[in-house]
């Protein structure tokens, strides 16, 4: 089983609260994440314990510049964020690294998976 992983720090409470459907990494993970794909949807930092927070399916999953990201893209990474310049500070955090607009993302959709 492949794992969602996102950072208890920044991504526990909307995950919890199921207002995130959504994830963007860096770099093409079009040959890890296939549409259709179970997941687990965790949160826990690298190389530390982590929790499941539910099962998930990949509904979409597309390869674009930062800078193409959409409304509904930034909105289903956080309901709170507004524009890609927003996603560049997020995902530079994240990766602890200078994120530019012109590099490939890969924005994945899922949904829960009722158990």
């Amino acid at each position: 089983m492949k794992a969602l992983n996102f950072y208890s720090s920044t991504y526990h409470g909307i995950l919890v609260l199921r207002r995130k459907h959504c994830t963007i990494r860096v770099g093409d993970k079009s040959s890890k994440y296939r549409e259709g794909d179970l997941v687990w949807v965790t949160y826990g930092d690298r190389f530390h314990k982590r929790r499941k927070v539910f099962t998930a399916v990949i509904d979409r999953l597309e390869v674009k510049k930062l800078s193409e990201l959409t409304p509904e893209d930034l909105e289903g990474e956080d309901p709170e964020m507004k524009t890609v310049d927003e996603a560049a500070r997020l995902l530079s955090r994240v990766y602890g690294r200078p994120v530019g607009p012109d590099e490939l993302v890969s924005v994945v959709y899922f949904s829960e998976v009722s158990e």
